[in-house]
């Protein structure tokens, strides 16, 4: 699946104090890094997704995925689950998917976007905003609950 871009300010707060390294100490961020790389894990169990074996490692604002998965709909959930947490920019996911199927696309939500919105633009149809909710749960638990700059799963039809 490769490199996913997110912006790095925004997202699910799911790192405490204790995961922040200051700015002007670069070495203890090597310390952090363990359990900022442990609370993602515990994200993607929390929400239950799917995977075989999971391996979570993190470098800066960096997430790497490694492990296998079923299908490409697991490995793209929990890249968008990691992805589309605060402080994470960048994840390069390379899970390994043993019934691989064609990549579903993204989208990054704009101000002023709703789940109708987006799927009038992408299928052309407003009310197949369920297939985009379907798609992206359960990261996303309410259909009108989606923010700026999140990054979304938008599956072919």
């Amino acid at each position: 699946m490769g490199l996913l871009n997110f912006f790095k300010g925004v997202g699910e707060k799911i790192f405490g104090k204790e995961h922040e390294a200051p700015a002007a100490e670069p070495a203890k961020q090597a310390e952090v890094e363990p359990l900022k790389a442990q609370a993602l894990l515990n994200h993607v169990k929390q929400l239950g997704l799917a995977y075989n074996k999971l391996t979570v490692k993190t470098k800066g604002d960096t997430v790497i995925l490694e492990g296998e998965v079923k299908t490409q709909e697991d490995a793209e959930k929990i890249a968008l689950a990691v992805g589309n947490v605060e402080g994470v920019q960048v994840v390069d996911n390379q899970l390994e998917v043993a019934d691989p199927t064609p990549e579903a696309r993204y989208y990054t939500v704009k101000e002023g976007d709703s789940l109708s919105k987006i799927s009038k633009e992408v299928y052309g149809d407003p009310m197949k905003y369920g297939v985009i909710f379907e798609a992206n749960k359960p990261m996303l638990k309410d259909p009108d609950l989606i923010y700026p700059n999140q990054v979304l799963r938008i599956p072919q039809l």
